[in-house]
């Protein structure tokens, strides 16, 4: 009996849970089975269970929207809320999709959520017609919706027990800082901080509050990177000398190029509340909706994409901030008045960082992340985790090879029981579902886990679970899985990335110090947060004029 590889997927997804863990090299006969499960043996990998989660039992909690956008929305599904119009729309693409015979389960997952135990009673958006859509769609009788003219008042009304923050980046650390100040819970998007001198402010806010902290790297939930963990930690990869990950995008929805609202104007937006600590400019509704493109209010490249990159790997090595970090690029694929790089490459170096040897001791040690990224470009590049006695693809899906060079298999491979050029491991915890992607940028996110796993052969929104997480949280004590520590971490390295892009030079940690080392005659903020109208790197004299 010969089994294809989508047969052995298919025929082992039903295992609740586990969901598809085969070896490549064993499909071909039956009569290798007790060959194939001595290696799965040996290997002793377990695809990781979620955590369990108590009850958000008790009162609901009271939940304060801040930031009403494309992630506002997002972020408030995942709460079990859902505007009108968002449901029409699913419900119109569901009937199309259902008559052209693809799949297409959008609402039917929304729809089958658990219940969270929490109340939304307040939004805080400065586009009147955001702020209203979330009030008529979230209202009834017994809960209306309030709105808040600023954070500051929802945050002191005393009514919010909780904010939800999915704002501009420049707003996300004063924001942040002014709820943990009042005790009141924090679920912030990434990047946490837009400049250095916030993400210390923010830890300090933190460690002194009382209350809970998150970071919104959904991922974290994501069942192949727990299961990751588990391979590293056994030191089936070996020594992982080098790390490639990617960002490859090509429309105008994955560069930024965000619809404009028809009713927006100076009427319907408070433009100096969005401003805040950014450059005084006219109104300009390119840069209300499509503020990821400039310095002023965003991170670009470093912040808005490495971050999910650099946080997954993290939350899978626990390899910290970078001893350095070498960028380059520029604005090269979308010169549309952006000063943000739409092209970026980025050197992480982890000099003393070891996943452990199958070698003699003291041959192996030190690790390079590369980082490279394109906004106009879609090819879908893996994220290779190369160590010496195997490469493991990561993304919501994993595959482990051997190498040629292996210590660890070096009796397998000569013996012909593994070949370099079959996976020994796979785990796809969704071999037997069918997921309906519509576009490139929506298959970027699902290929990082940024969009859903599995549970018990369910398919889960992973936003839902890192939510639900930081709720029990709240309510039952513990600890979540990315608070200030991890935020600071992630908010680090995006900001020494941002820093060389603009220097054009190496930017480097101090662990003893806990800062960046400074650089002579330069103010480090002053630099990353510096908005030059479309430029590229900093020329020297810029430097020196700040």
């Amino acid at each position: 009996m010969s089994w294809t590889r989508r047969e052995a997927l298919l025929g082992l997804g039903s295992i609740p849970v586990l969901g598809a863990v085969w070896w490549a090299g064993a499909s071909g006969a039956v009569g290798r089975k007790r060959e194939r499960s001595a290696l799965l043996e040996q290997l002793n990998i377990q695809p990781s269970l979620p955590g369990a989660v108590p009850a958000i039992s008790g009162e609901p909690v009271k939940v304060g929207i801040i930031g009403f956008g494309i992630r506002g929305e997002q972020l408030c599904r995942s709460l079990g809320y859902a505007t009108d119009e968002w449901v029409a729309a699913m419900e119109a693409e569901e009937a199309l999709a259902k008559k052209e015979g693809r799949p297409f389960t959008a609402l039917q997952d929304f729809r089958s959520q658990d219940p969270l135990n929490i109340r939304i009673v307040g939004v805080c958006d400065i586009f009147d017609v955001k702020a209203e859509l979330a009030i008529r769609s979230f209202s009834t009788p017994d809960n209306p919706v309030k709105r808040y003219a600023t954070h500051t008042d929802m945050i002191r009304s005393g009514e919010v027990e909780a904010v939800v923050i999915a704002t501009p980046d420049h707003w996300h650390a004063p924001m942040s800082i002014e709820a943990l100040n009042n005790n009141v819970h924090v679920y912030v998007e990434k990047p946490m901080t837009h400049n250095v001198a916030e993400t210390y402010a923010l830890r300090e806010a933190a460690r002194n509050s009382k209350a809970i902290f998150q970071v919104g790297h959904q991922h974290r939930q994501t069942l192949s990177f727990k299961t990751a963990q588990d391979i590293v930690d056994k030191g089936v990869l070996g020594h992982v000398s080098l790390i490639t990950t990617n960002t490859n995008r090509n429309d105008d929805n994955g560069a930024w190029n965000y619809d404009i609202h028809p009713q927006a104007n100076p009427e319907t937006i408070d433009w100096q509340q969005f401003l805040g600590s950014a450059p005084e400019v006219p109104f300009n509704k390119n840069h209300f909706f499509r503020w990821r493109k400039w310095w002023a209010y965003g991170s670009g490249l470093s912040g808005d994409l490495l971050t999910h990159d650099y946080d997954r790997l993290n939350c899978v090595l626990k390899m910290g901030i970078p001893k350095s970090v070498m960028a380059s690029g520029g604005i090269y694929t979308h010169r549309d008045g952006r000063n943000v790089p739409d092209v970026l490459q980025a050197n992480f170096e982890f000099p003393d960082f070891s996943t452990g040897s199958s070698q003699r001791a003291g041959k192996e040690k030190g690790m390079t992340f590369t980082y490279s990224a394109t906004l106009g470009n879609g090819w879908n590049r893996p994220t290779m985790l190369m160590g010496h006695d195997a490469s493991m693809e990561l993304g919501n899906r994993l595959t482990i090879w051997p190498d040629s060079g292996s210590t660890r298999y070096a009796g397998m491979i000569e013996s012909g029981d593994m070949s370099p050029q079959t996976p020994i491991y796979s785990y796809d915890p969704a071999a037997s579902s069918l997921d309906g992607v519509s576009s490139a940028t929506s298959q970027y996110f699902a290929d990082k886990g940024l969009m859903w796993t599995y549970v018990d052969g369910k398919r889960v929104d992973s936003t839902f679970l890192h939510m639900r997480e930081w709720l029990s949280v709240i309510r039952n004590g513990g600890q979540v899985s990315c608070g200030i520590q991890e935020g600071f971490e992630e908010a680090i390295a995006a900001h020494m990335t941002g820093l060389s892009w603009k220097l054009g030079r190496r930017i480097e940690w101090d662990p003893q110090g806990q800062q960046i080392i400074p650089v002579e005659g330069v103010d480090l903020d002053a630099v990353l947060l510096e908005n030059p109208p479309g430029v590229g790197q900093y020329a020297p004299n810029v430097v020196a004029a700040l």
